[in-house]
């Protein structure tokens, strides 16, 4: 059952294009949402990529606007990682337009079912979040 609801998620999502982001880069943004500041090394780690190429990655949306570069005021010869202004937009036009279209399928469904649906998400997403939290600051466990 959620391989199919992922699928169909997909599908659904596949309809509000996240051009000019490509899946890898779209990652991308969401861990520096998530975690603003962060610097390159660790920002690989959290793609599970190495170094270089993740910043590759990150030359391409810096290219396009969406990401920035700073010295740390610690450590001059550490940069810290930051979605700009115009990421941020890009990430907030993407949601409203998957969250449109998961609307549509939502409001053909019965509201029991939805609120059962809205119950078990909200625990899904305090679950997953918390999991990479730990994941990105090095101490967390995968369960199964």
């Amino acid at each position: 059952m959620t391989s199919t609801a992922a699928e169909l998620l997909e599908v659904l999502w596949g309809r509000a294009s996240t051009a000019p982001a490509s899946a890898s880069q779209l990652r991308l943004l969401h861990i520096l949402e998530h975690q603003d500041g962060i610097n390159m090394r660790t920002l690989a780690e959290a793609l599970a990529s190495t170094p270089p190429s993740t910043s590759r990655l990150f030359d391409r949306l810096q290219a396009v606007g969406f990401v920035e570069r700073e010295n740390s005021p610690a450590d001059r010869r550490e940069v810290r990682l930051r979605l700009s202004g115009r990421g941020r937009a890009f990430l907030a036009d993407l949601r409203s337009r998957r969250e449109a279209e998961l609307g549509a399928v939502l409001g053909l469904m019965p509201v029991s079912e939805r609120t059962a649906l809205a119950e078990g998400l909200e625990a899904f997403c305090a679950v997953a979040a918390g999991q990479i939290h730990d994941d990105t600051q090095g101490h967390g466990s995968r369960t199964a």
